[in-house]
């Protein structure tokens, strides 16, 4: 551990490099997430089939990042208010997105790495996983170091879930709805195949909690009917939306696009809470000073979204200037999710950049993550970290990291996976 010697302003960076403390009390965490399910057995398998879903320790981060971040997601927050942001963006995003029925998205998540000029924002995602999982992952942890003890009692950590319902409420009376939701539905493809299953049994018995009837279901299992979004004759209230089809377009989604269409179920967050935040096209309007003048931001918010490393949109007229920048340069599919099919420019081969020239991408400015030292095995290694601000309407609900080794985050790094998040305050 650091001596009190070190700077405290840079305390989180030597801790994330120094401190090698297992924080985690693994048995108390898988014993407190059984206990939150129907079915503790199943439970207990899908977590052993999932070896790298937890990291042993935390990572830490300063308050004035934090600051820094909120301040980012606040300036985005108020852009996309704006009928001049609005109207670009809804340029290329797909027509249902056009339809504007209230809510705002469910547990946006807004990615960050960590420099040292602060925080740098990587992407924005609509339909961020792991938040339940998280919030019993910070429960879990135990004080390493006196630093780490201060920063132990979040106070965001203990409205979580008295928040998260707030957010759901919210969400059904933004579209209308007066009388109280009564029905739930969790919906992605295949759900018991997702690697965040674990998450979705901890989901169903939070909703149960609130006296809601939660269903997890594929949306191949959903009719449109009688007016309703309905299963086995039952009409659903809200669905807690995890498809990665952001514009519900695939045949298997029509009943879902239509009900949404029809104004006849809650879908949060819908398609037009991804065209207005998770489009990562629009991280290139973000990261323009030029364009982020004309959204009536104030002078600190502009300022705030220079977090966002330049962004452009790949075309054939700028292709081959990209293409001799590459190296400084990392390559995302506009609608792309979990880090598939992006690249690193200097990774790049011939054959994938004949694809990505195409169009459909964007070009982002390198933003290295920093790093968090593990033992594992008595080896010291260094692994990648990002952090994600999991919000609501801007308002932080928790705060999380990710720790990893390759291009993009992955569970699938000994020593890796979600970590807890420790902030320590910063000297006077």
């Amino acid at each position: 551990m650091p001596d009190d010697s070190s700077a405290r302003g840079d305390l989180d960076a030597v801790l994330n490099r120094d401190c090698f403390c297992i924080t985690l009390d693994g048995a108390g965490l898988r014993a407190a997430i059984e206990a939150q399910t129907r079915d503790a057995d199943l439970l207990a398998a899908l977590l052993s089939a999932r070896p790298h879903l937890f990291s042993q320790g935390p990572v830490f981060l300063s308050s004035r990042d934090l600051s820094a971040m909120a301040d980012v997601v606040a300036a985005i927050e108020a852009a996309a208010q704006s009928p001049a942001y609005q109207a670009t963006v809804l340029e290329w995003a797909p027509d249902i997105a056009r339809a504007d029925l209230g809510p705002r998205g469910v547990f946006m998540g807004y990615d960050f790495h960590l420099g040292p000029d602060g925080p740098r924002l990587i992407e924005v995602n609509t339909n961020a996983g792991g938040a339940f999982l998280n919030a019993f992952l910070a429960r879990a942890q135990t004080a390493c170091c006196r630093e780490a003890e201060a920063a132990l009692g979040a106070p965001l950590l203990a409205q979580f879930e008295p928040a998260v319902w707030r957010m759901f409420l919210t969400e059904w009376r933004l579209q209308g709805r007066l009388s109280p939701p009564r029905t739930i539905a969790l919906v992605d493809d295949g759900p018991q195949d997702q690697y965040l299953y674990p998450e979705f049994l901890i989901a169903q018995r939070f909703f149960e909690r609130q006296g809601l009837k939660a269903w997890i279901l594929d949306p191949a299992q959903l009719r449109f009917a009688e007016g309703g979004l309905r299963h086995e004759g039952e009409t659903i209230d809200i669905v807690y939306n995890r498809l990665v089809d952001f514009s519900l377009e695939a045949a298997e989604h029509r009943a879902l696009r239509e009900a949404y269409l029809a104004g006849a179920v809650v879908v949060t967050p819908n398609p037009r809470n991804h065209a207005l935040f998770a489009d990562k096209r629009n991280l290139a309007l973000l990261s323009d000073p030029s364009a982020a003048a004309r959204w009536g931001l104030s002078p600190d918010q502009q300022n705030s979204l220079t977090a966002v490393p330049p962004t452009t949109l790949v075309t054939a007229q700028n292709a081959e200037g990209l293409w001799t920048r590459r190296k400084g340069l990392f390559f995302k599919p506009a609608g792309g999710h979990g880090g598939k099919a992006v690249y690193r420019g200097d990774k790049l081969t011939q054959r994938v950049w004949s694809q990505i020239q195409q169009g459909g991408y964007i070009a982002q400015g390198l933003a290295p993550p920093s790093e968090r030292r593990i033992r594992i095995d008595g080896e010291i290694q260094s692994l990648k970290l990002d952090v994600r601000l999991y919000t609501y309407r801007g308002a932080p609900l928790l705060l999380a990291a990710r720790v990893y080794q390759g291009q993009t985050t992955n569970f699938r790094t000994p020593g890796g996976g979600f970590a807890p998040v420790f902030v320590l305050d910063a000297l006077d």
